[in-house]
């Protein structure tokens, strides 16, 4: 009686390896992208939403909110890059440039992913209920392997952001370097 053996001849093993390797290797940088376009959205939102927050702050406070990158959580950083995360805190000394001193109240604090570089023409965004008008400027914000195209939140002097992937000369948006 022959005993038929079940299983894969070598042929069949390294030509399923072979196939499984090519659908993994088109896979993985489309996963690498997907991942990259979520983590520069959640950072976009995360914007939006504070500078919306400070808007309504700066109006039930009647005082300036002042949003700026820092690195501790606790004082800006000064500069422009916002990679390390932001502050967003009451200015009660209206001092300038803002400065979070002893006594101001840290309303929300945010640390940007790894993954994202965050840049801005602005070193703060000051908020301001009534008085004045509140800071304009763009935060760029960018994968840094760039694996996908960077956005921008552009904010009017009203505080008003709005999501923008062109410059008004129809350029896309790039991180400084």
């Amino acid at each position: 009686m022959h005993r038929r053996l079940r299983g894969f001849s070598l042929y069949e093993l390294l030509l399923s390896l072979t196939l499984i390797a090519i659908l993994v290797g088109l896979g993985v940088p489309a996963f690498s992208g997907i991942t990259a376009r979520a983590r520069i959205s959640a950072e976009i939102n995360a914007l939006f939403h504070a500078l919306h927050v400070a808007r309504k702050e700066s109006v039930v406070r009647r005082q300036i909110v002042v949003l700026c990158p820092s690195v501790d959580g606790q004082r800006c950083a000064g500069g422009r890059d916002w990679s390390s995360g932001w502050i967003m805190f009451n200015d009660r000394d209206h001092d300038w440039p803002p400065q979070r001193r002893s006594g101001e109240p840290l309303l929300l604090t945010h640390i940007v992913a790894d993954s994202v570089k965050i840049t801005a023409n602005r070193g703060t965004f000051t908020l301001r209920s009534t008085q004045k008008r509140a800071t304009n400027g763009t935060l760029i914000v960018c994968d840094r392997a760039g694996r996908v195209a960077s956005k921008a939140l552009v904010v009017s002097y009203t505080g008003r952001p709005r999501v923008a992937t062109e410059t008004t000369r129809g350029e896309p948006y790039r991180c400084a370097d």
